[in-house]
């Protein structure tokens, strides 16, 4: 069940308006929205659609208009997320399947991440249980994912220093990494709240970590200067780069 009214009844309408376009067998939700850690207009609205089969172009075409259409009308659809899985064919945890994020239709897996969060507390919001379609993820799996994630995206990202101006970069970088200590230490998966908690623990840059839980938890401060955007940029890197290198040489095997 969505607590906040109109995330609730966006996703309503987005069911209704997929539901006689495309076989769909199951609409779960997983991240923030199911987790507890949702915040309207701040969180991405994180879904996954299974399918009977793969869209057809003329099924894709009609998905994509759905999805435009939503965005034109809701400001929060602007954070709807959605990987269409096909039944049968998910046991590949690296295949890529059809998926509408950051505006865009194109092809992605469906990470390890999401798979585990969709069978630790995944929301079922229309058909089938994450059980019943999608294949677990081990503890040594999810392990060598978030090491894998860490190592061949979030390292050489700390290469381009231009990256590191955006709130996303930031935000993501921080919060993931720390989501990946706690997995590797606990075998648990965190949500962004409780990653803003371990950030503090482990002597990350307050400044950091205080405008990132300002920005996603509290009213939103007013636009950030060049300055301050440049200074946090090099206060962020100047951390991770070395938490990075430490968690790779302690886990090497990823």
């Amino acid at each position: 069940m969505i607590d906040h009214a109109p995330t609730a009844a966006l996703v309503d309408r987005f069911l209704t308006g997929i539901a006689p376009l495309v076989p769909l067998r199951a609409l779960w939700a997983h991240g923030s929205l199911a987790g507890g850690d949702y915040r309207p207009g701040r969180s991405d609205l994180d879904l996954v659609a299974v399918l009977d089969r793969p869209c057809t172009p003329g099924e894709e075409e009609r998905l994509e208009r759905i999805h435009r259409r939503l965005d034109a009308d809701d400001p929060l659809a602007a954070g709807l997320h959605c990987g269409y899985g096909v039944a049968g064919e998910l046991e590949d945890p690296d295949r890529d399947h059809l998926v509408w994020a950051h505006r865009e239709l194109y092809r992605r897996p469906i990470s390890t991440v999401t798979r585990r969060e969709l069978h630790d507390f995944g929301s079922v919001l229309y058909g089938d249980a994450p059980d019943a379609l999608l294949p677990p993820v081990t503890g040594p799996q999810l392990a060598a994912y978030v090491v894998r994630d860490q190592r061949d995206y979030w390292r050489p990202t700390l290469a381009h220093p231009e990256h590191w101006l955006q709130d996303i970069y930031v935000d993501l970088g921080m919060t993931t990494h720390a989501r990946a200590t706690v997995t590797l230490r606990d075998g648990a998966l965190i949500t962004k709240a409780a990653a803003l908690a371990e950030l503090r623990a482990m002597g990350a840059p307050a400044e950091v970590v205080d405008d990132i839980e300002r920005r996603r938890y509290h009213d939103a401060p007013a636009p950030p200067t060049e300055a301050w955007l440049a200074h946090r940029a090099n206060l962020t890197r100047a951390w991770l780069i070395p938490a990075v290198d430490a968690l790779l040489a302690a886990h090497p095997a990823g």
